[in-house]
């Protein structure tokens, strides 16, 4: 499925798009803010291609870990319980780029939140994979793993 270029409708979204940093930092707004308001799902799905995926890391009881992944709408589906019932904010506090003609690859070190003052729930890295195709980036993957015994960032 092929996007068009700039739309008429959103220029802001489409500088979204122009820049690694620009787009990372969309993201985190999409998906942020208090419970019971719904997020921007219109601008995510603006940022991600169409085939994008996500891929998220489950601890079971046991400590074992398994991955669930989502198509766009599926993760969608999947946070919007959770964000109708809690205020949920994951802001960016450290980025790595590496990047290769049209493909990034970024890490994203995370901290969320309930509210933008209140304590730290969570600590996590997204590896993000995007590729600059048709005037603009588009998120392709986002795989996350959150802070917890036994893991914690290694190489910076």
């Amino acid at each position: 499925m092929q996007q068009s270029t700039q739309p008429d409708t959103a220029p802001q979204w489409w500088q979204d798009t122009q820049d690694i940093p620009t787009i990372v930092r969309a993201i985190y707004e999409c998906i942020s803010g208090p419970a019971g308001v719904p997020r921007d799902w219109a601008r995510f799905r603006y940022l991600q291609h169409p085939q994008a995926r996500s891929l998220r890391t489950v601890v079971d009881d046991g400590g074992g870990t398994h991955a669930v992944v989502f198509d766009v709408d599926g993760y969608i589906a999947d946070v919007t319980p959770y964000f109708a019932a809690n205020g949920f904010f994951e802001v960016e506090i450290d980025q790595r780029v590496e990047r290769f003609g049209q493909v990034a690859h970024v890490w994203s070190r995370y901290e969320a939140r309930e509210s933008p003052d209140s304590p730290v729930i969570k600590r996590g890295a997204n590896s993000i994979q995007l590729c600059f195709e048709h005037g603009r980036w588009w998120v392709f993957s986002t795989v996350w793993d959150n802070e917890r015994d036994g893991v914690a960032f290694e190489l910076w």
